[in-house]
């Protein structure tokens, strides 16, 4: 698949967009493509995240950026998921602790880790095993849904935080095949392993096997 001459990254973080633009166009035709934020759209509003799925919400956002810009877009969506919790939070990460009535002054990351690391203090360290999640999905200039993409990282939660590195749960969870956190983790090393790093490569292989850029090709995943 050839990507257009530009393609609309679906977010204000500019290090979101060299990262995506580092791991998508380092060769061929993606080395050519402009990667824009939606800095360069500053009438637009943002996309709501109402989808109960990872997937469903890449998809949502990236096909309403790519009709509100006329562009094709790019969108993610990442969370936690405890096997524990059912799944939880899923696609409520970043709002768990907001959700349950648990927000503090210490902000939303240590409350996320806090009302965690107490749902979980009766569950045994061999059944706290999770995982983060990506999804990403890519758009045409009509909203058409042109490829998914859907990765993770495996791990489990500790008992208490560890390690100063990375955001969210990262000083939660542990990565028991290289002993570590990801808060642990350089950034190099967490990039090697992350579930979006993992994600975004799995993208790159689709775009350059792809044939066609018809709707609905190489869709990935149901979550």
């Amino acid at each position: 698949m050839k990507l257009p001459p530009i393609v609309v990254v679906a977010t204000h973080n500019r290090g979101k967009v060299a990262e995506f633009a580092h791991m998508l166009g380092g060769d061929g035709d993606a080395a050519q493509v402009e990667w824009r934020d939606l800095s360069a759209y500053p009438n637009i509003g943002e996309v709501e995240e109402t989808g109960d799925t990872f997937r469903a919400n890449a998809c949502l956002k990236a096909a309403e950026y790519a009709k509100l810009t006329g562009q094709w877009a790019l969108a993610d969506d990442s969370g936690l998921e405890v096997d524990a919790l059912g799944n939880k939070p899923g696609v409520t990460s970043a709002r768990w602790a907001a959700l349950h009535g648990e927000s503090s002054p210490a902000g939303k990351d240590a409350d996320n880790n806090a009302l965690l690391l107490k749902q979980l203090d009766a569950v045994p360290d061999e059944a706290r095993t999770a995982r983060f999640v990506c999804v990403l999905a890519l758009a045409d200039e009509k909203g058409r849904i042109i490829l998914t993409a859907r990765d993770t990282v495996e791990g489990r939660i500790i008992r208490e935080p560890r390690g100063t590195n990375g955001f969210g749960y990262d000083p939660l969870f542990h990565v028991d095949a290289l002993g570590k956190t990801t808060a642990e983790l350089s950034p190099a090393e967490k990039a090697d392993i992350s579930h979006r790093g993992r994600a975004l490569r799995r993208l790159k292989g689709l775009i350059a096997t792809t044939a066609s850029g018809s709707a609905a090709d190489g869709i990935e995943g149901n979550s």
